[in-house]
């Protein structure tokens, strides 16, 4: 077993594919979960036994149901590839899109049942159930080595209130529990935390890889460590920002929360969007930088408009700010030379949001710009979910970045410093 045991752990660390990047660590299994001190999938013997696994099927689809991106599915493989290779019996569940806990076609995830089993090279079967008699009768049934997917968890409304006696349900399937859905860790639901209180839990390798690296990052990085963050709303990231101040020697300020920040320093930003309510709190970060040492870099030029929309003109906004009738909707030029550098200068970036409206073409500069400066920096770098992660792969800079999160909410909460529920009820080592 010995010999199989290597030979598998090798074909995982392979299958991370394009996860495994330019500054990445060489073995991620190496460091899996080090910074949780958190058991994981080959801290336990899995041989024969049912396994429990938590995953994030949750993938676009097209009106006719046919997956048009897999790419979440794939993050999932290296977990579920060991499991079958040491001759566990594979038990897999997730949710997909918002079925409101009722029985929906539109949400169910035989698509992905189809694609893994493509994937695999070895059919998936499907439960027509999630706790009924059929999932039931098929987990009983599995052989070592085989892979069972459930229905969709949120078809049962008691999954996102964390029902006891739907985790228990569900834990009565398996004999251990493995999640490995990050970007659902943030949730205290019943496949992602509940079932945790009635089986031996430990995270796979995909959470195992999100936080170490992510963990690295907060408790020991590479400096200088810059954080960049952008996107719309100050109070999205109320909680970032006090939590990387404590840890970083520059944070640059972008996107549409860079101008209440710049409001509340008496600066002119025309129609542009702010959040006149966190004012004072954009202020009180600004004094703690200042206390602790931590440069604070914000737009000094922005690509603006005189309406939020695709065809919109776009003009240059200088030093002087932003006249009434004009709203900023990007970064300007100056302003990617001055967080370029920053950037270049890096030992470890961090970055969450984009720096403008990079929906519309006319106003994706400036993101591309901060994805093409961290693409060519020597620095540690990881983009952290959401917006930011979408702009990285759409733009063709991903196959360049340290690691690309597989979790937005989740990955704000942990760069916000917070416990996630997923990863709390995981047994410690």
């Amino acid at each position: 077993m010995g010999f199989f045991l290597i030979f598998f752990r090798y074909i995982c660390i392979m299958s991370f594919d394009n996860d495994l990047t330019k500054n990445a660590d060489p073995n991620p299994l190496g460091g899996i979960a080090v910074h949780y001190n958190k058991k994981t999938i080959e801290d336990m013997e899995m041989t024969g036994k049912r396994v429990l696994v938590r995953c994030d099927f949750n993938v676009p689809q097209d009106e006719t149901g046919a997956i048009t991106a897999d790419g979440r599915i794939v993050k999932s493989l290296p977990t579920i590839r060991y499991l079958m290779g040491v001759g566990a019996r594979v038990i897999l569940c997730s949710h997909l899109g918002r079925p409101k806990g009722t029985v929906n076609p539109k949400f169910s995830l035989g698509p992905v049942a189809v694609r893994l089993s493509e994937l695999l090279g070895q059919p998936v079967t499907m439960a027509m159930d999630t706790v009924g008699e059929d999932a039931r009768a098929q987990a009983a049934a599995l052989h070592d080595g085989e892979v069972l997917l459930l229905e969709n968890v949120r078809f049962d409304a008691r999954e996102t209130k964390n029902d006891p006696a739907f985790s228990e349900a569900l834990a009565s399937l398996a004999e251990i529990y493995v999640n490995d859905a990050f970007g659902t860790a943030h949730r205290a639901h019943a496949s992602t935390a509940g079932v945790a209180a009635f089986l031996p839990a430990v995270c796979g390798y995909l959470i195992g890889r999100e936080i170490d690296i992510m963990g690295s990052a907060l408790q020991d990085p590479k400096r200088p460590f810059v954080a960049v963050l952008g996107g719309v709303k100050v109070s999205d990231k109320i909680g970032v920002i006090n939590n990387l101040l404590e840890k970083v020697d520059t944070l640059i300020i972008g996107g549409a929360m860079a101008y209440t920040f710049d409001m509340a320093k008496g600066g002119a930003v025309g129609a542009s969007r702010v959040e006149t309510d966190k004012l004072a709190y954009a202020r009180e970060m600004m004094q703690k930088a200042e206390q602790m040492g931590v440069k604070i870099l914000l737009p000094i030029d922005n690509i603006c408009a005189d309406r939020f929309a695709a065809d919109a003109i776009p003009m240059v906004c200088g030093a002087k700010g932003i006249s009434d009738k004009f709203m900023g909707l990007d970064i300007g030029p100056l302003t990617v030379k001055l967080f370029s550098q920053a950037i270049q200068n890096a030992g470890t970036v961090v970055w969450n949001g984009p720096m403008g409206v990079f929906e519309f073409e006319a106003f994706a500069e400036g993101t591309r710009a901060i994805a093409r400066a961290i693409a060519q920096s020597g620095a540690v770098s990881i983009i952290g979910g959401g917006d930011s992660a979408a702009a990285v792969e759409q733009m063709g800079f991903a196959d360049k970045m340290t690691h690309i999160s597989t979790g937005g909410g989740a990955s704000l909460e942990f760069l916000e410093g917070l416990e996630l529920p997923g990863i709390a009820c995981l047994l410690d080592k």
